[in-house]
């Protein structure tokens, strides 16, 4: 399994909308209202022969409310 944050931009005030949209789908394994230029962050993981970019695309960009996103991918540190 290979994780990756995205950082999300809401339409204004649909934050929250989008935070239960992303949890209702199961698909995040982790959910944080941020402050500065995004409103939300956004822990997943997906096996490592799945397509990023794909993912983001097919699963996330679909939900109601979302203005932007960038995606932080992660690498092993040590």
């Amino acid at each position: 399994m290979k994780p990756f944050f995205v950082l999300i931009k809401c339409n204004l005030g649909r934050a929250y909308e989008v935070a239960t949209a992303l949890a209702d789908a199961e698909i995040a394994s982790e959910i944080y209202s941020i402050a500065g230029d995004h409103d939300l962050i956004a822990k997943f993981y997906i096996e490592d022969e799945t397509d990023i970019g794909r993912f983001v695309n097919e699963k996330v960009h679909h939900i109601p409310g979302i203005q932007d996103t960038k995606t932080l991918i992660t690498f092993k540190a040590f």
